[in-house]
């Protein structure tokens, strides 16, 4: 099994659009004023946004890209008038992380965690998990 993609409620549709746009997400899907799809051009997944008509709650959401020159992302981005309230930080768990959030107040965590995103020192083994 394998994430296809994830989809954010959102309140409005193109300035959510703009600010995935500036990220670096290419949008290939468009159905305004309701949806758009986008792909990720270095990776195989893709994020959808969506105005469903509901009232846009607190955001729950967390999405996190993992950018391999942390520092020259982050500086792009703030060049194109992005916000973040973390700038690129070593964090206790071992990564590097910058934080920002979408126009929604979606969070969103851009770092650099090398071998360990999947290979921490503290890994447990799946017998070691209880069912």
């Amino acid at each position: 099994m394998r994430l296809s993609h994830v989809t954010l409620i959102v309140g409005e549709l193109q300035r959510s659009l703009r600010f995935y746009r500036a990220l670096g997400l290419v949008p290939i899907v468009h159905e305004a004023p309701r949806y758009a799809r986008s792909h990720s051009h270095d990776g195989d997944w893709t994020l959808s946004i969506e105005v469903t008509g509901d009232a846009v709650g607190p955001a729950r959401m967390q999405l996190y890209f993992e950018c391999d020159a942390l520092y020259e992302r982050v500086a792009l981005l703030r060049a194109a008038g992005l916000q973040f309230h973390q700038l690129p930080t070593e964090m206790d768990y071992l990564w590097r992380e910058a934080r920002l959030s979408d126009p929604d107040g979606h969070e969103l965590r851009l770092y650099r965690a090398g071998r360990n995103r999947i290979d921490p020192p503290w890994k447990v083994a799946p017998a070691d998990v209880p069912d």
